[in-house]
């Protein structure tokens, strides 16, 4: 509760500021309270607000599935605040910066304390030409963000529009990094290069001979995470791919320095009409566990390590019409190397599934004054041994300021 009243002392001041400096702030943020409910136990994180597929069958003497029957649960720990700096123009480019937390926690152990989501420097230079006499059209623009910003996975631009934390993970990814990024636009053609570092979303390995999470197989690796992305926008048409290379030291600490590199990639697309919004996305999920996604590695019995891979494809759709925006998510993944066990470790999330399904209808209403209401029904399958369904229903408020 101390840190949440500095901070907002912290912004008051900023404020108070603003007409006596060259920078400018926009305090903003929502309060967003959330109820749900949950047809069987689930693989999540806080408090299982963050739903990724449900737990299998686990049976006791009498041959009850343990994991099966209804619970249900309310937080309001995705409650946001942020502030936006603009100042002057410096080194020829635009120049601004971002500061967000929320109250997740940055682990289910501090659920409910502030958490640093975002805090970035951005510097955009840009070049227009002049259409007729008041039309500035955008030719070319450099832009460089340095900071904690989306994992570079995440393509924010076509990130689903569902309602609950998980944000359509584990089909998309969803998760932030510090890094360092760059982006080059000419003429509806934009390059992006990346890299980033771990904090909250760790990899995993043996630490000291037992499995864990930690950044310390990134960290001994000596390498960042690197992320190329190809982009073009055409009239309502946003389309591109990315291709993802994460290097970690799997064993710390390792005489021999034995290193793992795994690849990822992605197509992505979104159309943008007059009342309809469609977002897509195709991902070969190679070790995306930092990015709250599947897939993962295998540590074999002489301490080399072996590709574990799903691929998935996911679709959003989203309508307005006046102050109700109906939307439909839907998300398919299935295992490539289901199956194998021969292996002394297994890292990653989901190397008993399959397959895994998700379909997740949901209704908005908007009063247009920052208060929305927001009823869904997610049911997700998971294709163990022995298939499971979860359906997940839930109720939410947001009010945006």
């Amino acid at each position: 509760m101390k840190k949440v009243l500095v901070f907002i002392v912290l912004l008051v001041q900023l404020l108070q500021l603003e007409a006596q400096s060259p920078f400018s702030f926009d305090f903003h943020g929502f309060v967003n309270p959330h109820y749900y409910a949950d047809s069987r136990s689930v693989v999540g994180g806080r408090e299982d607000m963050m739903l990724f597929y449900p737990k299998p069958i686990l049976k006791d003497s009498l041959g009850n599935d343990l994991n099966d029957g209804w619970q249900a649960n309310m937080l309001a720990i995705t409650a946001r605040l942020g502030l936006r700096i603009t100042g002057p123009e410096m080194l020829g480019a635009k120049t601004s910066a971002y500061i967000e937390g929320d109250f997740t926690g940055s682990t289910n152990a501090t659920i409910n304390d502030l958490r640093l989501r975002h805090a970035y420097i951005d510097m955009t230079w840009e070049r227009y030409v002049t259409k007729g006499e008041n039309i500035k059209i955008l030719v070319q623009r450099h832009r460089l963000l340095a900071g904690q910003y989306w994992y570079p996975m995440v393509i924010h631009e076509i990130m689903p529009m569902t309602n609950p934390l998980n944000m359509g993970a584990p089909f998309h990814c969803y998760a932030r990094q510090p890094q360092v990024r760059y982006e080059y636009y000419l003429l509806g053609f934009e390059a992006v290069a990346a890299a980033s570092w771990q904090l909250d979303n760790m990899s995993q390995g043996l630490l000291n001979g037992t499995a864990t999470s930690s950044t310390q197989f990134a960290r001994h690796s000596l390498i960042p995470e690197l992320n190329a992305q190809l982009r073009f926008v055409i009239d309502r048409f946003f389309f591109g791919a990315a291709a993802n290379i994460k290097t970690i030291q799997p064993i710390v600490p390792d005489p021999k320095g034995d290193l793992y590199s795994s690849l990822s990639w992605s197509l992505f697309g979104k159309y943008t009409g007059k009342n309809v919004t469609v977002k897509a996305q195709t991902l070969l999920n190679n070790s995306l566990y930092e990015g709250c996604s599947l897939g993962g590695y295998l540590m074999l019995a002489d301490s080399t390590f072996e590709d574990w891979h799903f691929n998935t494809v996911w679709v959003d759709v989203e309508r307005s019409s006046g102050k109700w925006r109906p939307g439909l998510f839907m998300g398919f993944a299935k295992n490539l190397d289901y199956g194998n066990t021969t292996y002394a470790n297994c890292f990653g999330r989901g190397h008993d599934i399959e397959y895994l399904w998700r379909i997740q209808p949901r209704l908005t209403y908007t009063t247009g004054n920052g208060l929305s209401f927001t009823g869904e029904a997610e049911y997700t399958r998971a294709g163990y041994s022995d298939p499971v369904g979860n359906l997940r229903l839930s109720l939410s408020m947001t009010y945006a300021f």
